[in-house]
């Protein structure tokens, strides 16, 4: 199994304290979620989420609006059952070249939600999917029998791109996984709880050829992008996101 070595070398135990969950290191240094390592700040670090706010992020296409993603017990909640706000993808404010993210996210049993790297905004795109690679996020278990039969539907794989039976391994619903996105000229990697899950170069051959044969082919923009905004998708299933931190290249 791979390590993230390029997150911290420090084996983490979780205990609590005081009500709160805190991470201590080997090192004895206590870590609480959605912040940053001495180490991490060090390396260029980054962190998405702080928390306690949707700072930073928007609804595609509509901007800072009331929406059914919520800060709630310092995880990023997407709510299927709000009714007083629009539901749609969350994007980031900012625009990402070569980066690599990590975030650790849960969903609901049978859940689907995805993170979308590249992600263009404007009139002529109607939704995030249309432009950006999806990492799909899905409780493999449950999920319905048209993902569960396909490996490019599967946890870690690039959504109806390509997908990795044997390493798609998520934990069961409600628990929390661990993924990984890394994207350099061109070239994008995805882990899910330490495993390679897909390894695509835009813009290649092999990318294109396996872009087409799929339902994201009738999106003439899909995946030519090689910078853009990060979108986590409303799915309208639940799905919570903590400790997201990226790092550019």
């Amino acid at each position: 199994m791979k390590t993230f070595a390029r997150i911290t070398k420090r084996m983490a135990l979780p205990v609590l304290a005081t009500g709160s969950l805190l991470w201590i290191t080997c090192s004895g240094t206590a870590e609480r979620p959605n912040t940053l390592t001495p180490q991490e700040a060090e390396e260029g670090w980054t962190l998405l989420f702080d928390g306690h706010s949707t700072a930073g992020w928007h609804i595609f296409n509509q901007g800072a609006v009331p929406s059914a993603w919520r800060a709630v017990n310092g995880e990023l909640w997407c709510d299927p059952q709000v009714t007083d706000a629009i539901h749609g993808d969350l994007v980031t404010d900012s625009i990402y070249t070569d980066f690599e993210l990590v975030f650790d996210w849960k969903i609901a049993k049978g859940g689907n939600s995805g993170v979308f790297i590249n992600v263009q905004e404007g009139p002529a795109y109607g939704t995030a999917y249309a432009t950006g690679p999806e990492m799909q996020l899905l409780d493999n278990e449950y999920a319905e029998e048209r993902h569960r039969s396909n490996p490019s539907h599967l946890a870690g794989s690039v959504y109806d791109v390509v997908g990795d039976a044997e390493q798609s391994k998520p934990v069961p619903f409600g628990q929390w996984n661990h993924s990984r996105v890394r994207q350099e000229e061109g070239k994008v990697t995805f882990w899910l709880n330490g495993q390679v899950t897909a390894e695509v170069q835009l813009g290649s051959e092999t990318w294109t050829g396996l872009v087409a044969t799929g339902n994201l082919g009738n999106f003439p923009e899909f995946g030519k992008a090689k910078q853009g905004r990060i979108a986590l998708q409303d799915h309208t299933d639940e799905v919570f996101f903590r400790n997201m931190k990226i790092k550019r290249l």
